[in-house]
Order: C-alpha cells, then structure tokens, then sequence
C-alpha cells in the first residue's frame, strides 16, 4: 500500500481528508498539532504523532520514520499561536531566520521549503478532496438572485484583500463592506460584520489570485453556519472550485434549516 504524510490541523477537513486518501489506497501516517487537532484522528489514521506547533523538525523526523515521501496539509494551525503557545525547535528556528515577515504566504513557503530540505514533497490540498469543492451557482438554502450585486461587489472587494495576503473573507451588505478579515479570522470578522448589519449581511470566501493549493485552501463548514446565524449574516458566497465545504451533507441541511443562502462564484 502506498504511504502518505497528513499534517492535521484543527477541524474536520483533517478527518475528511484522511478517509478521502484512506479510500484512495494510502497507508496515511499523521503529524497532528497538540493544541488543534481533534483526537478522532487516531481511529483513522495508521500512525498518529502528536507535536506542539513550531516542532518542525520533529515533524520531518516522524514522517521519515513512517517512510513517507509526500505530504498534505489539512486544517488550520491558528496563527495566533505564533505569538502565544509557539514552541520552535531548531529546524524551526532555521526557518524563522529566513521569514522577511509572518505574513501567511511568507511562513506557509518557509515550512514548505523545510519539509522539502528534509526530504518531503508537500502535494497540493485538492489533488484528493473530491466532492468537497464548492462548484459554481446556487449550493444549499433559499435562492437569493435579487442578492447579485453583493455577490459582485464582495467578491471583487475580498479579491483585493486576499491580493495583499491580509485574509480571505469580507462582509459587506448593500455594496458596502462592513469588516475584512486579518490575524483575528474568519468567524471574528464575520461576528464583526454581522453586528453592523441588519440581518442581511453577506459574507464572501476567496482564494488568493495565484492561490498556492498546497496550503491555506479557503474552507466553510457547519461552523461557518453556526456562526453567521448568531451574527445576522443571510448570504454565504464562495469561490467555486478553489473552496472546500468541510461536512457537506450536515452544512446543506443547515443552510435550509437556518435560512442562509449559499452560492458558488466565479470570475469572469
């Protein structure tokens, strides 16, 4: 059986992906993050090594004592813990050296280029997720055509920002832009923006232009939903075919259940 490294950030695209490639024919072998990976990732992986962030070297080490060759990254590792419960090891500290800033394209490039000096080739995040792309158009919940104009408008609005890598999501209600997501997240820049609207604020994932799919692949999931309900947010759009939707089945039925249009959008 072939064997494959899965580095399992926090949330359920790790678990997804797992039996996404488990299904594929691959022996996964698992690095997970100790402050954000869910446990549940043991039952399903056929070894599970469990590192604090930052421990970059030991990550390699444990991939090459599993034999692995490649490598997926999947699920968020929180930046804030940069700042908070970071522990670099040498290998780490090697590559902090390098970083001109902590933006995330800058820190997701270093630890690529570390993994592939320790002899791993970091593959791209959709090569094996299926079915969990957004596709283009209308995707759960009411239809909401008379919302064009913000589905326009936000998009072209989170393009730029994701342009200058500050984040990926904005929301904005009647082609005006109500918060912009940077270090704090997704689902604070949608608390934010939800409370500055009325109860019809949209908000809108990108990918970055030249979204490099190794790494940092926009993702909405049932905590997404959860979120937007509690915020006042009715419009959910994505970029189509450059997003994961994390628990399709559960994320649809929630959509109608709450109300919250979901479309898929596409640049001309």
């Amino acid at each position: 059986m072939k064997k494959i490294g899965l580095i399992a950030g926090y949330g359920h695209f790790p678990l997804e992906l797992a039996r996404s490639l488990h299904q594929a024919g691959y022996e996964v072998h698992t690095v997970a993050a100790r402050e954000e990976t869910y446990p549940e990732i043991e039952k399903i992986t056929a070894s599970t090594c469990w590192l604090h962030v930052g421990q970059i070297g030991g990550m390699i080490k444990a991939f090459k004592r599993a034999g692995v060759s490649e490598v997926v990254m999947a699920g968020k590792v929180r930046k804030l813990h940069l700042f908070r419960n970071f522990r670099p090891d040498l290998t780490a500290m090697k590559g902090l050296l390098r970083l001109k800033d902590k933006r995330d394209d800058s820190i997701l490039n270093t630890i690529a280029d570390l993994l592939h000096e320790g002899g791993l080739t970091l593959i791209d995040q959709t090569r094996y997720a299926g079915e969990m792309l957004a596709g283009e158009g209308h995707l759960a919940g009411p239809a909401a055509k008379k919302r064009v104009p913000d589905m326009a408008f936000g998009f072209s609005q989170a393009k730029g920002v994701a342009g200058l890598d500050i984040g990926q999501t904005v929301v904005v209600q009647k082609q005006a832009v109500l918060a912009v997501e940077a270090i704090e997240g997704t689902d604070e820049s949608i608390k934010r923006g939800g409370s500055l609207g009325s109860g019809e604020a949209a908000v809108i994932k990108v990918a970055k232009p030249n979204q490099d799919l190794r790494f940092d692949v926009p993702a909405v999931g049932p905590d997404t939903l959860e979120t937007m309900k509690a915020s006042g947010c009715n419009l959910l759009v994505v970029e189509a075919g450059k997003t994961l939707m994390i628990e399709r089945q559960r994320f649809i039925e929630l959509a109608g259940q709450y109300g919250i249009s979901v479309y898929g959008y596409a640049e001309d």
